[in-house]
């Protein structure tokens, strides 16, 4: 089999926004208790942040972290995570049947960003909550004047604003698990007025309305219709979020999973520029994958969720999947389709970072290692920035029995004029056949390589543990670039990058 890829070097999709590898920290499980933060364990820092884990987390390359969730926000009292640790309640959590002890609050996730190097992404209660306190936690952050709580802020010892840019207008409201879930109508007056009160105190502020959390919901489409008709003008994006679950299909299809978002992502920008076409406007909304993974939701969904009311468990595990070679190259090819759309994806966030479905998994008080998908991550954090240009891809087909036929080859290439560097990104579908691939990068300025790793599992159900920490991991591969073609061949179900120079 053989597959083509060219590229026109004067079209390119879009610049790619350093915020598309962003993260998530949630209050849930133990993404926060015992992964990012564990006073107790030997490497813990004066701040109780977790150094083993924050050297996988610069590793990774998150560039964007979304806090405090999630589900867990919709019933967050924001008020109860800062000031003086021993004065702070301890909470009923509903989202995840747990007791919350706010022992970690805002400004402790601040440091843990400042020290990690990432950008603060803050989401709002509009569960329980609305404008008032919005206005209230966005002046506790960011404010500068003489004010109540800008000058609490200071008495818990942080003179400096945080100032966050990006605020999430709420979490998942279309869905009836949500606290404090709305119908579209209801929840698109409260995100225009949360966003209008919040604008009052910054006008430079970049805020996030609520879109559908499936595409599966009977609300969407509507629901994006709705919200933006209403909310157009102070909203800059429209969210989208997408858990991709390998139990809920055939391997092939699973492997073919960026179609699904590409379709997902498409319909999300045709209802956005539809409503902005009636509204005779030049502005167009941005989106933001704030929430993606892969996830084993049918796992999740059969377990017994009824509680004991005397067990409210404190940083219980949640959703701590073990992910697999073949979880790892279906990263690889949703990165790849986010990638391709540069253009309008202007922020995601791989869901969560640690423990929860994440790629760095934490024993408590013990060991930090990387998960399969650890690895495309961090590979793309790293060499594919600049401009994504789409790469034509003439290839052969695979079946799959969600999808139909779908192209064997899935790629995706970005160069950055001021380095003179880039990348290739190719996702081999078929679980049977090799291909021979040619790429034809040279009007690019392409000229060698600089580094060409593939993960290939022997086993698509080998699996990183703590005492096997590297049994699926990227290793070199074979690679020519002569006259500006590349050429290699790819074995079945593997996932390249191809460092450009």
């Amino acid at each position: 089999m053989a597959a083509r890829i060219s590229v026109d070097a004067d079209r390119p999709i879009g610049r790619i926004s350093p915020r598309m590898y962003g993260s998530f920290v949630e209050h849930m499980g133990r993404c926060v208790y015992t992964g990012i933060f564990e006073p107790d364990h030997p490497t813990a820092d004066a701040n109780g942040l977790r150094q083993d884990v924050m050297e996988l987390v610069r590793e990774l390359g998150v560039t964007t972290v979304r806090y405090p969730g999630g589900n867990f926000v919709s019933n967050y009292r924001w008020e109860d995570g800062v000031g003086p640790i021993q004065d702070r309640p301890r909470r009923l959590e509903l989202a995840w049947h747990t007791t919350e002890p706010n022992t970690f609050g805002t400004d402790q996730f601040m440091t843990w960003c400042d020290q990690a190097g990432i950008e603060p992404m803050m989401a709002i209660n509009l569960g329980t909550r609305g404008e008032a306190d919005a206005v209230n936690l966005l002046d506790y952050v960011n404010g500068q004047a003489d004010t109540q709580y800008a000058n609490l802020r200071r008495a818990n010892g942080h003179e400096d604003p945080y100032n966050v840019r990006m605020w999430c207008l709420g979490n998942e409201m279309d869905g009836p698990w949500q606290v404090g879930h709305k119908n579209a109508a209801d929840y698109a007056y409260l995100a225009l007025s949360t966003a209008r009160a919040m604008h009052m105190v910054d006008q430079d502020l970049e805020l996030v309305a609520c879109g559908s959390s499936g595409w599966e919901m009977p609300t969407f489409g509507d629901w994006e219709r709705t919200i933006l008709d209403l909310a157009y003008d102070e909203v800059d994006y429209i969210s989208l979020h997408r858990y991709v679950d390998p139990d809920a299909q055939d391997r092939a299809s699973f492997l073919a999973a960026g179609v699904d978002l590409d379709r997902f992502i498409d319909g999300v920008i045709a209802t956005a520029d539809a409503v902005g076409a009636k509204h005779r406007s030049s502005k167009k909304i941005m989106v933001s994958v704030d929430e993606w993974n892969v996830w084993r939701l049918r796992a999740w969904n059969s377990v017994e969720h009824g509680f004991a009311a005397d067990d409210w468990p404190e940083a219980a595990p949640r959703i701590e999947d073990v992910y697999t070679g073949a979880d790892a190259l279906v990263v690889g090819g949703l990165l790849i389709s986010l990638l391709r759309h540069a253009d309008r994806v202007k922020a995601a966030s791989m869901a969560q970072l640690v423990n929860v479905i994440a790629p760095i998994m934490t024993e408590k008080g013990g060991r930090a290692w990387r998960q399969t998908t650890f690895h495309p991550f961090a590979i793309a954090s790293r060499i594919a920035r600049g401009q994504a240009y789409d790469a034509v891809v003439a290839s052969p087909v695979t079946g799959t029995e969600r999808f139909g036929e779908v192209d064997t080859v899935d790629a995706v290439v970005t160069w950055e004029e001021e380095t003179s560097t880039g990348s290739l990104l190719a996702l081999n579908r078929s679980l049977t056949d090799s291909v021979d691939v040619t790429a034809a990068l040279g009007a690019l300025g392409a000229s060698r390589v600089t580094q060409a790793q593939i993960i290939a599992p022997d086993d698509l159900d080998a699996v990183n543990t703590a005492d096997d920490p590297d049994r699926v991991r990227p290793v070199p591969h074979e690679v020519t670039l002569a006259d500006g073609v590349l050429t290699t061949t790819l074995p079945p179900a593997s996932w390249l990058a191809v460092e450009l120079a």
